[in-house]
């Protein structure tokens, strides 16, 4: 079967990758001028199989006022007349509850595992494809004890769910990650204990992406790069083709993985896709030896650390915050220079700041993100449309379990996931 693909990033060349080993005939559509060039691009960089609780919590609707009023706060809202955004905050504020999060959270765990398990088989069957792919597991650290506590209380519950964690004192955190030790860092004197997973990973997702490409270029994948998608042509409840400004595309099967974007294009159509983009930032830092060496999430400040290595040398990928913001990918300097200043807390010397946040590869990117939480994957009422969009932060951790159950739906087969789960 002719399949196009509408998109390339990790979802649509992760789908690209298990169609063409299914034998389809493969095109993969993108307006830019190469693979993983927005959202994908310098992602937080952690596979985080075993964090992947709703943003839309029990817990969030109390905290978004004062974060609101807060420059420097983890999340930060700008209203603005569009009739999509304030629906889609109308649905998330109607998700904030225990129960709701709580089936959200079962159901992203059922798809993370398989996806770790399909990440596992993946870096075996493509020794080729490098991408500072390490298992060095992940410790989430606590500034309060009441959030410590809380954590802790997590941990059976997490267990029957499948999770590999345990509980660390102060003592047992800063054993396991020296750079906490540093006399200077704030996050290691605020700190009073953690939740180690050891079975999280990491790994850099362009890197990822452009191995990717060269294997599936390999596998006689093709690719309409520099191609911007303008409308799908339909006829009989079917796709008839793409229409692009460098003419018309046509295939059997089309697969929807234009992250934030996804939602335009099937609008036109009379599908509606619940997506709204959530503006997340990184850094990149060349790494001293003082840098931390395992996966560090802190808690309070909603920031994550991740260690690559790289081939120029060891680095650090530092990300967070949300920014409920529009589509503009424009890079807001109080936002870039507050991460700055979270990692110069927190690991002072992780780096050289004093080179400034230009020599830190600065990065913004459009979560493709769903007032739930869960992604869109599979059948549409389009006949011969499916989706693999709407993974919010979790992209990158979702990103090859998610493509092997849209193409099994593809092709006839029984997907390891159940896809009611995740459908329109």
């Amino acid at each position: 079967m002719r399949i196009a693909i509408l998109g390339a990033g990790v979802a649509g060349l992760s789908s690209a990758y298990y169609l063409a080993r299914d034998g389809h005939e493969v095109t993969v559509v993108e307006k830019s001028s190469g693979v993983a060039l927005h959202t994908s691009y310098a992602n937080g960089a952690q596979l985080s199989y075993s964090y992947v609780a709703p943003l839309a919590g029990p817990g969030v609707l109390p905290k978004i006022p004062p974060w609101l009023l807060r420059r420097d706060s983890p999340l930060r809202f700008y209203p603005a007349l569009d009739p999509q955004q304030w629906r889609w905050l109308f649905e998330f504020v109607l998700a904030c509850n225990g129960p709701q999060s709580d089936l959200t959270t079962r159901r992203l765990l059922e798809l993370s595992f398989y996806s770790r398990a399909m990440m596992h088989a993946f870096v075996q069957e493509e020794p080729g494809i490098e991408f500072s792919y390490a298992r060095g597991g992940k410790l989430v650290l606590f500034s309060d004890p009441a959030g410590f506590d809380s954590a802790r209380r997590l941990l059976d519950y997490q267990r029957a769910l499948g999770c590999e964690q345990d509980a660390l004192d102060r003592a047992q955190c800063l054993a396991l990650e020296p750079a906490l030790t540093d006399p200077a860092s704030s996050l290691g004197r605020r700190l009073v204990g953690g939740i180690h997973t050891p079975s999280e990973e990491v790994g850099d997702c362009y890197r990822f992406c452009v191995g990717l490409e060269a294997r599936l270029r390999g596998l006689g994948v093709q690719f309409a790069l520099n191609t911007e998608v303008t409308s799908l042509a339909s006829q009989g409840g079917r796709i008839s083709g793409i229409v692009t400004r460098e003419g018309r595309i046509d295939a059997d099967h089309y697969v929807l993985a234009l992250g934030a974007q996804s939602a335009f294009l099937v609008r036109p159509l009379g599908l509606r896709l619940p997506i709204y983009p959530l503006k997340g930032y990184s850094l990149t830092l060349p790494a001293s030896r003082a840098a931390p060496k395992i996966s560090i999430t802190d808690f309070k400040r909603k920031v994550v650390y991740a260690p690559l290595a790289e081939p120029g040398g060891d680095a650090l990928r530092v990300a967070g915050m949300a920014d409920i913001a529009g589509y503009s990918e424009r890079i807001d300097p109080v936002r870039l220079h507050q991460l700055v200043k979270e990692s110069r807390l927190a690991f002072p010397a992780a780096t050289d700041y004093s080179r400034g946040a230009d020599a830190m590869q600065p990065w913004t990117g459009l979560r493709p993100a769903t007032p739930k939480g869960t992604p869109l994957l599979g059948k549409t009422p389009i006949a011969n449309l499916s989706l693999n969009c709407g993974h919010g932060a979790l992209g990158w951790t979702l990103a090859l379990g998610s493509a092997r159950a849209v193409a099994d739906v593809i092709k006839g087969a029984q997907p390891q996931v159940r896809m009611e789960n995740f459908a329109v």
